[in-house]
């Protein structure tokens, strides 16, 4: 009996344990079944959830002339819009509703109006918007009104494959005329190299040939060359003026404060403006932020690799070595802009040369710099320096590690060079002129000269230094550019390596020219208003020094000398390294000369050099020589207006030998403490006795034993001597 009762007591156990196990589980599930109906209840009663319902459900025919309730949900959606955004549910229903039109086309607009994401903008609701767009009860005013709201929020899409399939569909409006700019930008982000086709194309000409050669139309066509160059024979302008106009204008400030308002990082392609203002007929800043990087296929790929099949996202990898291995598979972020953050962004863009990554980049910097830079009636950049410097000094990095600039900010600085105070951000204005590519000799003077010279002459010598550097560093690019790209039997630059332009060597040639005459005449000019300053005189050297060895370093076969208003400023400088620098340039100037004569006579290609210029080249070797070696300033003619009776009134004894190596003011001081140490005893200093044969020899050991390697060459290079002990300074000859 106690074997039985012990036996049956396990079972009563376990039913006791089962029986309060599915107690509690019932308890549970009670609770959430209350807290599921509660929830419900209070969604119910949510205004915004009863005005979405509403919309979801009214019947198609609905008047809206005296329909309160209509009025009054409509009301609730703007107020939900404006404040927090709506959902990508809330955009579905409301989407759905005005391009359906179940309540005529006056709601339409207004709905459309309010579509302001709080995060994302559902694909499948975008699509079928699209197709509703076949329905011919839709106004044109309307259909430009929805294509404006998805270039809006197109980075906010959560994907676009459905999109890009139905490419043929939203093709096939562009030969609506009104419609054809909105439809051509939505293909210009759409693109893709299997989306170019001929029969598009053919399409593509005959409205440029109805239409005139439209920029929006030059943009898209300029895409489908880069893709498919062999369908798309048309020649495509370099410089296409932007094609593209912002068209985020309803939508732009609400989404701006719903995104901060949410914590969100605002989308950078809705360019929001730092201070929104009142007065009309004023463009509305934009924060020049650089956007995150994102995935742009699904957002989900940012934590899960293989869910996006073949396609690798940019925001993934983080080392070189993940971008090689997936180098030919790489998806491109949402936003182009974002790729300025990245150096493996860059680094992929430098190796790849991603053509239409490059196009896409380059439209979003040139919106973000014509945006900040020069449609703000506010000043711009002014009002917000510090980030517009970081924005400009990134762009200048970009640059510098690409080694090449954008055709945007070309085009930018051709415009902007005309509004600009040369004070507004001027290292970094500078920086980006100093990297525009060849420019077309016969373009060169109005978009780069005039402006320039403008700014030259009403500005001061720091600015005029600064613009000398710019000029440097460009025509350095330049030649470099051309010893890099240039063929042997015919030139041939690719000024940039995404917008082609192909330049003969005399094109290039003449170029170069105006650039450094443009050069000489501003820095003749310029030494002259400043009292020849040294500082503005060095940057000058700095120049000409790039000049004088164009042959021999960059294998231009050009020479050409520096202005009267450069050389003699130099030659009677105070200081002497502004005569060493003289004497190194004209010592370049002729190992230049020999040297392309040789290379004339070893390979018979003439080396075309005027006349003009070895004749110029001459006589500032004699006068060289003469000043500095000879004693002989005045005893041959060089240009100088002095007159005799002039100089005999100074009553400086012995004139023609006060710019020698002894006598010049560079050197004086080089000179007296020589004649201090060869006669230490002596009370009165004859510096003449320095010429004498061997005082004169150790001087210009001495001289040259300070540094100046320049002198030194030339002295070496162009006047016969020996510093033998018998030898004087009469004896010396000049080759």
């Amino acid at each position: 009996m106690a074997a039985k009762i012990s036996l049956s007591g396990p079972p009563d156990l376990d039913l006791s344990s089962t029986s309060n196990l599915s107690v509690s589980s019932g308890s549970s599930n009670r609770s959430l079944r209350v807290a599921e109906k509660e929830r419900r209840k209070k969604e119910a009663e949510d205004p915004f959830v009863l005005a979405l319902k509403y919309f979801s459900d009214v019947e198609a025919g609905t008047p809206v002339n005296g329909n309160d309730e209509a009025e009054r949900n409509m009301v609730l959606v703007e107020k939900m819009a404006y404040s927090k955004g709506l959902s990508p549910e809330a955009i579905s229903i409301l989407l759905e509703f005005a391009m359906s039109l179940r309540m005529g086309t006056s709601l339409c607009a207004r709905v459309l109006k309010c579509l302001i994401p709080a995060t994302l903008v559902p694909q499948d609701a975008v699509v079928r918007a699209v197709v509703w767009l076949s329905v011919g009860k839709i106004s044109i005013s309307t259909q430009i009104l929805f294509i404006k709201w998805v270039l809006t929020v197109f980075d906010m899409i959560d994907a676009k494959d459905q999109l890009r399939a139905v490419y043929g569909f939203i093709f096939n409006f562009v030969t609506e005329e009104n419609l054809c700019p909105y439809i051509c930008h939505l293909l210009y982000l759409l693109t893709r190299k299997e989306s170019v086709r001929v029969f598009r194309v053919r399409k593509l000409l005959e409205l440029q040939s109805r239409l005139g050669r439209q920029p929006f139309l030059l943009s898209l066509l300029s895409l489908y060359k880069v893709f498919c160059p062999e369908m798309v024979m048309l020649s495509i302008p370099s410089r296409i003026k932007s094609g593209f106009r912002n068209h985020n204008m309803p939508w732009k400030s609400a989404l701006i404060v719903v995104q901060k308002r949410a914590g969100h990082p605002v989308a950078s392609g809705i360019s929001p403006p730092s201070t929104i203002k009142t007065k009309p007929r004023k463009r509305k800043r934009c924060h020049l932020e650089l956007p995150v990087m994102s995935s742009v296929v699904c957002k989900e790929a940012q934590t899960a690799p293989s869910s996006c099949g073949k396609l690798v996202p940019l925001v993934q990898l983080h080392s070189f070595a993940e971008l090689l291995e997936n180098m030919h598979r790489i998806e491109l972020p949402a936003q182009m802009g974002s790729l300025l953050g990245s150096s493996l962004a860059l680094q992929y863009l430098d190796c790849v040369q991603d053509e239409s990554a490059l196009l896409r980049l380059n439209f979003w910097l040139g919106y973000a710099l014509h945006e900040e830079y020069l449609f703000c009636g506010d000043g711009g950049a002014s009002q917000n320096s510090e980030e517009a410097l970081q924005f400009l000094d990134k762009l200048l990095s970009t640059q510098h590690f690409l080694q090449e600039g954008f055709s945007c900010s070309e085009a930018f600085l051709y415009k902007f060079l005309n509004v600009w105070d040369g004070s507004l951000l001027r290292p970094q204005i500078l920086g980006l002129l100093s990297n525009i590519p060849v420019v077309p000799s016969s373009q060169i003077r109005q978009l780069l000269f005039e402006p320039l010279m403008q700014l030259f002459f009403t500005s001061s010598l720091f600015f005029k230094c600064g613009l000398m550097e710019c000029l440097n560093n460009m025509l350095l690019k330049w030649l470099t550019w051309h010893s890099v790209y240039a063929l042997e039997d015919d030139l041939d630059i690719s000024l940039n390596s995404h917008t082609s332009i192909n330049m003969t060597l005399s094109g290039f040639k003449d170029s170069v020219m105006e650039l450094v005459d443009f050069v000489g005449r501003l820095a003749s000019q310029g030494l002259r208003l400043e009292g020849c300053h040294s500082l503005l005189l060095s940057f000058v050297l700095d120049f000409y020094e790039t000049v004088c060895d164009m042959f021999m370093q960059y294998g231009l076969p050009l020479v050409v000398m520096p202005p009267p208003g450069v050389f003699y400023p130099a030659l009677f400088a105070m200081d002497p390294v502004s005569v060493d620098r003289l004497a190194y340039i004209m010592h370049r100037y002729k190992v230049n000369f020999t040297s392309a004569k040789s290379q004339e006579k070893l390979t018979k290609q003439a080396f075309h050099i005027s006349r003009q210029m070895v004749r110029e080249f001459n006589h500032y070797i004699i006068v060289m020589v003469n000043c500095l070696w000879n004693s002989k300033m005045s005893q041959l003619d060089m240009g100088l207006s002095l007159g005799e009776e002039l100089l005999l009134k100074s009553k400086v004894p012995q004139y023609w030998a006060s710019f020698d190596l002894v006598h010049h003011p560079a050197f004086m001081s080089y000179a007296a403490a020589f004649h201090h140490r060869c006669w230490p005893g002596r009370k009165d200093m004859d510096l003449n006795s320095i010429k004498h044969s061997k005082p004169w020899s150790w001087y210009l050991e001495f001289l040259f034993s300070q540094g100046y390697d320049g002198l030194k060459q030339f002295v070496q290079s162009n006047v016969g001597r020996q510093l033998a002990a018998d030898e004087g300074l009469g004896d010396s000859q000049s080759t």
